[in-house]
């Protein structure tokens, strides 16, 4: 069941930063792609940072979108 959740979770914040991130973006599918793997690529980084990440859904999702924005941010500056 975690795991279900945190591909809801992953593609809410693909979403979510596809909306965030200025340009032509990846269309729906690829923006939810990046953000199942800007969730792994995000909680990496919070826990590498030492932030902390909160508990629940709300602290999830925001580890999320944050990985998932910084995921694409930098696949757009690679795609260029």
């Amino acid at each position: 069941m975690n795991l279900l959740w945190f591909l809801v979770v992953g593609l809410v914040a693909g979403w979510l930063a596809g909306m965030l991130v200025r340009g032509g973006g990846f269309g729906l599918i690829g923006d939810l792609v990046v953000g199942v793997v800007g969730a792994f690529f995000g909680g990496f980084m919070f826990t590498t940072l030492g932030i902390a990440q909160g508990s629940g859904l709300v602290g999830s999702l925001l580890v999320a979108t944050v990985g998932a924005v910084v995921l694409l941010f930098i696949v757009r500056l690679i795609k260029r």
